[in-house]
This record gives structure tokens, C-alpha cells and sequence, in this order.
């Protein structure tokens, strides 16, 4: 149940914070005086579409807040919590007294949103940031809004099958048979995909042995692109390092480890006569050895440098293999390889295609079955509860003056699995006819406003019943309805409010009458600025609201006379 609601700052609302109870809670107030500003509140809470214009001019951003309260077993309210993360007062699975202590307590949830001048959102529940969709998600656990615009969805055949689901309970086997359907398409989808590549398997096959082939044939490994470039250089090189290193290692040879090796053997005779050059004596002899085996290296060098032209020819064409590969199977030799792995891969499973056909084929057939034995059971659900909500929807048009109304729920869906969707291949049609004699008719050719009012009224007073939502709220869902029509119209709303919250917008005084707290919506100037403000009617205030509403700005006597009489009408309890 919405406890209390919080505005600060949305359209002409400055601050705005209401306490509500439970039974009828009624607004009403002139034409333009911000009624809509508190469904549009409501809407934001629920993840409507929000924008920066409704930000009150002047201010930074729009506060949106509610508090609800709800009943501990309220388990998809709590699943859907759960999932999100999201910690109430009520928590955790209850067993024993525990659980009969339960009884007495109420899950409390505050939705919160905030709406920036650009425009920009933000979402939180219990104090913690949420996503729009996970608000939306909770909140239509908690609250169902029906508006005079809703009267549209009477005319979507959609609407006709979630009525008839939600008055059977039959959107959890719904789910069921969706989850079902979505597992039957994702293997039509793949089976569908492998006759594609059967059909193009014998082209595919010899394109892929063909590059397989390729790639084995000539036989890359990892790097040896780049050992062949050093050698290429190498080789192309080979004159001018023969003739540089020969000469290195003649002038290593007789201009310098010759005479260097003198110095040594004059220096470790001087170091045995005076120990002080023995350290000098052995920095020579170091250097000595590291020339003498530099010279080595050199000659180890030259006689190992290829010089063959007919190993440059080998080793170009080799790189020129290499490049052909890289250009037609990816930009490094190591591409290339994974290509041939990924190829070979393919090649393999083209082989087993024909087993993973038929494999899929007994799958699709078994999925095939339990779909259509999903399907069978849900229609025939279906069916059933179709023709009890006829019955009851025709109980409910008459206690809202349509006695002579019928009302039934046309079932199509002929079986076809072609025709299948997520739904079923069920496609329900409300039919209605107003008055003796005439044919029924699909509501959309035949119901007028009034009628479109009263039949949204019996099908929300329906599902209010069967649903653990708590609160309702009607914005003006009495458009079109006058008279005695307005008399059952509100005999109605007071029923629902007897095991619901109803929120009501409405400007029919015999709806207003029946409120257990009533509030008027009015505009006021102040600081030259417009303000929207809600007011709670004292009991003693009632009356004259109630005549304004009567006679606009002529009231007289017998206007509150009725007014005075209206009330005390209404004070009476439903039977």
C-alpha cells in the first residue's frame, strides 16, 4: 500500500508531501489545476520516460519519493526484491511462530527518483541506486494505474490475452510455455543455419582442403620469416664481410696479438722482479687472451659465412612462399597458422555435419512435442477461464448499470505450429454488445466512451482481486459516465476500496462522496510565481466541494442541500 508521497518541485508543484491511508482516497479540483502532475509523479516512480522540462522552473532537479508497505507474503513482490538486491523490513525465508509473528508485520520499500533540468535520472530504492527497468520491475507489484487513455488497450487484442492470463493466474504456465518456445527457436535456428552449409558442404569442403593444403605444403613455422630476412641480408652481404673480416683478423694477427703477446711475456718477468707491476702485468695478459680469442671468433666467422648465390635464390624464394601465405591468410606467420588450425577445424566438422543434423532433427522433434503439449494445455487453461471471465465481467457490467449488457471472449487459435509465438497461438477478442437484440461485436466497433469506462472499471474491480497488488489508482477513468451510470460507477470504486487501496482522480461527485479522505488539487499565485497545492478536506468542507462540482460557480441552496445529502448517502457501507 502507497503510504505517504513525497514531490519537490515537479511541473507547478513547489513541495508536496501526502499520508495515505487505506479505502478511497478521492482528488478532485478544477480543470488545470495539476491533477495529472500527481499521476505523472506516479508514472516517474514506475520508470516512465522522464524529461527536464518538468523540472520546476528555477530548480537544479525534480524529487520523486514513495513509501509502501506490504504484506510478507507477497512472494513474487519478494522474488523480484530478492533478485535486485534489494533488503526489506521483511526478509528471509520464516518457519513456525516465526513465520505466525510474520503475520503482523509489513515489508516497507521507499522508491525514489531523481530528475535533473537536462533531463538525466536517477533511480533508488531503499537508498541504494537501481536501473529503471528494476524499479519499474518492483513497482508494478505494488501499484496498477488505470487512465482514461487505457481505454485504448480495450482495443489491442494483446491486452485481451494478458486479461486473460492474469484473471487465471496463468502467467507463470505462460512463462513456462515462453522459456519453452525461445529453447524450440534457438535449435529451428541452428538446424536451419546447418542445411544452409549442407547444402554448400562439398564447395565448402574443397575450398578448405585447398587452403589446408596450401598451408601444409609449404610448412610455416613460427619466426622463420624473420630468420629468413637476417639471412637474406646476410647472404647479399657475404663479399663485403669476407673482405672487411679478413682484414680484421690480419690486423688482429700480426699487428697486434703478435707484439701484444711480447708485451705480456716482457711484463710477467718484470712482475716476478717487482711484485707492484703484478697487477698490471695481469690486465695485459686479460687483454691479451680477449683479442686472442676475437681473432678466433672472427676466423670461426668467416670460414661459417655462406657465400653460395644459390642459397640466396633458396632463401628468397622461400620468404616469397612465406609472403604469399601472409597476404592470403593473415598479416604474421603465426595468423597463418591459426587460420590453418581454425580451417582444419571446420574441415572436421563438415565431416560430422550429417550426424549433428540428425542429431538436431530428434532434438527439434522432441522440443517439437513438448511444445505443442505446452501450447494444448495453456489454450485449454485458457479456454476454461475465458468462459468463467465472460461471466464474471457480465456480473460486473451489471452492477454497473449495463443489465442488459453481454459480454464474451472469443477464443482463435487454430493449432498451426507455424503460427506459434511466444504467447501461444491463442489470440483472444473481447466481444460486447450494449443493448438487446444487437449482435456481439468486437468491443473497438461498438462500445462508446461511457460503455469503454464501465467495462475498463469491471475488468480492473476482476484483476485487483486476483493480483497482490494493493493500491489502484483511477485518473478520471469515469470520462463519459453521468446519472445513474455515475451511481454505479462509484458503488463500485467504494466496493473495490473495501480490500483495496483506491487512489481516485475524478471530477463525478457521487465517486467523491464515497472517499475516506478526500484532497483538492488547487492553484494559487505567490511571489509571482504559480503553485500547485493539495489540501485535505476537513469533513465540515466537504459539502461545498462537493457542490462546486455539482454547479461550478453556481452553487445555491439546494445545490448543498443535495451536496449535504450525497455525503450522508455515501456514509451508508456498500452491501
Amino acid at each position: 500500500m502507497l503510504k505517504e508521497l513525497w514531490i519537490n518541485n515537479l511541473a507547478l508543484i513547489e513541495e508536496l508531501r501526502l499520508g495515505l491511508g487505506p479505502g478511497l482516497i478521492v482528488l478532485t479540483g478544477e480543470t488545470g489545476a495539476g491533477k495529472s502532475i500527481i499521476l505523472q509523479a506516479i508514472h516517474l516512480l514506475a520508470g516512465g520516460r522522464a524529461s527536464g522540462d518538468w523540472v520546476r522552473s528555477g530548480a537544479e532537479q525534480a524529487t520523486v519519493e514513495a513509501f509502501f508497505e506490504f504484506a510478507p507474503d507477497h512472494h513474487e513482490l519478494l522474488k523480484v526484491l530478492a533478485a535486485a538486491g534489494v533488503e526489506t523490513a521483511v526478509a528471509g525465508a520464516l518457519s513456525g511462530a516465526a513465520a505466525e509473528m510474520a503475520g503482523e508485520l509489513a515489508g516497507e520499500l521507499i522508491v525514489k527518483r531523481i530528475i535533473g533540468a537536462k533531463g538525466k535520472s536517477r533511480f533508488y530504492l531503499n537508498g541504494s541506486m537501481a536501473t529503471a527497468a528494476t524499479v519499474g520491475g518492483i513497482v508494478e507489484h505494488l501499484l496498477s494505474v488505470a487512465s482514461q487513455h487505457d481505454h485504448q488497450q480495450l482495443l489491442q487484442a494483446r491486452y485481451h490475452l494478458d486479461c486473460i492470463d492474469a484473471a487465471g493466474d496463468l502467467l507463470g504456465q505462460r512463462r513456462e510455455f515462453a522459456a519453452a518456445f525461445d529453447r524450440w527457436q534457438a535449435v529451428k535456428n541452428r538446424l536451419l543455419e546447418l542445411r544452409d552449409r549442407e547444402q554448400d558442404k562439398e564447395q565448402r569442403r574443397d575450398f578448405l582442403s585447398f587452403q589446408c593444403h596450401e598451408i601444409a605444403e609449404i610448412a610455416p613455422e613460427q619466426g622463420e620469416d624473420q630468420r629468413l630476412f637476417d639471412e637474406r641480408e646476410r647472404l647479399k652481404s657475404s663479399d663485403t664481410l669476407i673482405a672487411t673480416g679478413q682484414h680484421c683478423y690480419s690486423d688482429l694477427a700480426g699487428k697486434i696479438n703478435a707484439p701484444l703477446a711480447s708485451v705480456r711475456k716482457n711484463l710477467e718477468q718484470m712482475a716476478a722482479l717487482d711484485g707492484g707491476l703484478a697487477k698490471l702485468a695481469e690486465e695485459v695478459a686479460g687483454a691479451s687472451f680477449i683479442l686472442e680469442e676475437a681473432q678466433l671468433e672472427i676466423s670461426r666467422y668467416l670460414q661459417e659465412l655462406p657465400s653460395d648465390r644459390g642459397r640466396l635464390d633458396q632463401v628468397t624464394a622461400r620468404i616469397d612462399q612465406l609472403q604469399r601465405l601472409k597476404r592470403k591468410y593473415g598479416a604474421t606467420l603465426e595468423e597463418v597458422l591459426a587460420f590453418a588450425a581454425r580451417a582444419g577445424q571446420e574441415l572436421e566438422n563438415l565431416e560430422n555435419l550429417e550426424a549433428a543434423l540428425g542429431e538436431l532433427e530428434r532434438e527439434l522433434a522432441e522440443l517439437e512435442a513438448e511444445l505443442t503439449a505446452l501450447a494444448a494445455q495453456l489454450s485449454t487453461a485458457r479456454r476454461r477461464v475465458a468462459e468463467d471471465f465472460s461471466r464474471r465481467v457480465g456480473v460486473e457490467l451489471a452492477s454497473l448499470a449495463l443489465e442488459q449488457a453481454r459480454f464474451t471472449v472469443e477464443m482463435a487459435g487454430d493449432g498451426d505450429l507455424t503460427r506459434l509465438t511466444r504467447t501461444g497461438w491463442d489470440k483472444p477478442e473481447f466481444l460486447f454488445s450494449a443493448n438487446p437484440g444487437e449482435p456481439l461485436k468486437p468491443v473497438a466497433k461498438v462500445a462508446s466512451g461511457g460503455e469503454l469506462s464501465r467495462l475498463l472499471l469491471a475488468l480492473k474491480s476482476i484483476l485487483a482481486r486476483q493480483d497482490k497488488v494493493e493500491s489502484v489508482i483511477f485518473d478520471e477513468v469515469d470520462a463519459g459516465v453521468s446519472g445513474k451510470t455515475a451511481e454505479s460507477v462509484a458503488a463500485k470504486i467504494r466496493e473495490l476500496a473495501g480490500h483495496h487501496q483506491v487512489f481516485c482522480i475524478t471530477h463525478l461527485p457521487q465517486i467523491a462522496a464515497g472517499a475516506d479522505d478526500h484532497y483538492v488539487v488547487r492553484k494559487r499565485v505567490a511571489d509571482q510565481r504559480t503553485i500547485t497545492e493539495v489540501v485535505r478536506l476537513a469533513e465540515e468542507q466537504r459539502p461545498a466541494e462537493l457542490a462546486r462540482m455539482l454547479a461550478g460557480d453556481n452553487v445555491t441552496a439546494k445545490t448543498m442541500e443535495y451536496a449535504t445529502e450525497l455525503l450522508a448517502r455515501k456514509r451508508i457501507p456498500p452491501q
